[in-house]
């Protein structure tokens, strides 16, 4: 009787699977290991870098970049995209400006003056979110109502808010606000905290519990996932598609207000670049362009890896045009490896 032959165990789906296995830990964990690796050297080449000083002067610094960024990671993580931000946040600092100082007659009024005439700084706060708000939902309607994609509606808006900032202040800044505005950009507390650090945070842990454990959070990603798929689940796909554009709003209302309090001034051209580096914030911190997949804590992760990358640089006197060639690349490689890490998991 002859022995039927047995087959020999295969190999290669383990090993497809232990590359998935390394895939997944590098595409969660990439960043944060990244960022590790940049403090260390970092801190060999400057004594400086790590000092608490210099820490918190980069959360300081990126702390605007993270508010925007993350608004930013709800509209791609349904595979949108908003070029507006930067324009739209000029626009939200010059009209929580104007309340601030009660009207654009009393622009320049410092002193004893412009206290008597201004606002309170929340009702600035108010008129800078309100503002967000309503330029948010105009944007997201337009996407999906009238079915233009967002970058197209957004690089109109990029345009339309800028032109609107510069109409509305006649060009020129609006600066010298009373104590209690200019508190929420440049106070500390405990002496080295820095406000706008804490408000990062703060947003950062509320968005988190937002995406991670409400249902909305799951709309958002199931949209940004397959949105054909939740429209047929019963998902009201234009509502969830609108509303992160409404949230991207709000957070360059809050970011206007805090950045206008920091610097004690408003000007129509505040926030131009600030597209590249907060879409890079949320791309080197793992959300998709593609949509579906992403975190906040991967989104604060890459805001503090750009603000350590540049940090780092700028101590070791590397030139600003190097800087933002850098920062390119790295976005091209980020979305490059999303793909490849895509077409793996397919294969897969």
């Amino acid at each position: 009787m002859t022995a039927v032959p047995t087959p020999e165990p295969k190999s290669a789906p383990v090993e497809r699977r232990q590359g998935r296995d390394w895939l997944t830990i590098f595409s969660r964990y990439g960043a944060l290991i990244f960022l590790v690796v940049l403090c260390v050297i970092f801190g060999r080449l400057s004594p400086a870098f790590l000092t608490s000083v210099n820490i918190f002067n980069v959360l300081r610094q990126v702390s605007i970049y993270g508010l925007l960024a993350i608004g930013m990671t709800f509209v791609i993580l349904t595979a949108g995209i908003d070029l507006s931000i930067g324009s739209l946040l000029a626009m939200c600092g010059l009209v929580a400006a104007a309340v601030s100082k009660g009207g654009l007659s009393n622009r320049f009024t410092v002193g004893d003056g412009a206290e008597a005439l201004s606002y309170p700084w929340y009702l600035a706060a108010l008129a800078a979110i309100a503002v967000g708000l309503v330029a948010g939902f105009v944007q997201g309607s337009a996407i999906t109502r009238l079915k233009v994609p967002p970058f197209v509606v957004t690089l109109g808006g990029m345009s339309v808010f800028r032109g609107a900032a510069l109409l509305f202040a006649d060009g020129g800044p609006i600066s010298g606000f009373d104590p209690e505005f200019v508190w929420w950009g440049q106070a500390r507390i405990g002496g080295q905290v820095p406000v706008p650090v804490i408000i990062f945070l703060a947003c950062a842990i509320l968005a988190h519990i937002v995406l991670r454990y409400t249902r909305y959070g799951r709309q958002v990603y199931a949209v940004g996932g397959n949105p054909e798929a939740a429209r047929l689940s019963g998902l009201n796909v234009r509502a969830v598609t609108t509303s992160v554009y409404v949230i991207m709003g709000f957070f360059c209302g809050l970011g206007a207000f805090v950045l206008s309090a920091r610097l004690n001034s408003a000007e129509a051209i505040a926030g131009m670049g600030y597209e590249l580096t907060v879409i890079a914030s949320v791309v080197i911190g793992g959300t998709s362009l593609f949509g579906g997949t992403g975190s906040i804590f991967g989104t604060v992760v890459g805001t503090v890896l750009i603000g350590v990358l540049l940090n780092g640089l700028q101590l070791n006197n590397v030139s600003s045009y190097i800087q933002q060639i850098i920062i390119g690349l790295i976005i091209v490689l980020a979305v490059a490896f999303d793909t490849f890490a895509k077409s793996r998991r397919r294969v897969g």
